[in-house]
């Protein structure tokens, strides 16, 4: 029992961005996916890719390509967008093809997106 619980005080105690890395991880090398309402979900098998093509895509995930010209502006707007530190905001937009925001509606990815592009960041939505 005590493991568990430093284990809980240990992912209570990630930045940020060690919070997205360690989602990103348990989503590609275990197939566990974190629901809208917090709960994990495991990923299930494929089943029918074609009625899945048939719907209309919910989520999308706001990819920053590349900082531009204004870096500072965009490290600015990631930090207001996201909540991140200073060093892992601009850690984020150096990096670039990462996403900043993920799993948003259609109406929050193009307003992140509209800002993002207005500091000068070329983004993507997938």
């Amino acid at each position: 029992m005590a493991d568990l619980k430093k284990l809980a005080e240990e992912i209570v105690g990630l930045t940020l961005l060690e919070a997205q890395e360690l989602k990103t991880i348990l989503k590609d090398e275990y197939g566990i996916e974190p629901a809208a309402g917090g709960a994990v979900m495991m990923a299930g098998p494929a089943g029918d890719a074609g009625g899945a093509a048939a719907e209309e895509q919910t989520e999308f995930d706001v990819i920053l390509k590349a900082a531009g010209a204004s870096k500072i502006n965009v490290i600015k707007e990631v930090r207001a967008l996201t909540g991140l530190g200073l060093k892992e905001a601009k850690e984020l937009v150096e990096a670039g093809g990462k996403a900043v925001k993920e799993g948003v509606s259609k109406d929050e990815a193009e307003e992140v997106k509209g800002k993002l592009e207005a500091a000068g960041a070329e983004v993507e939505l997938k």
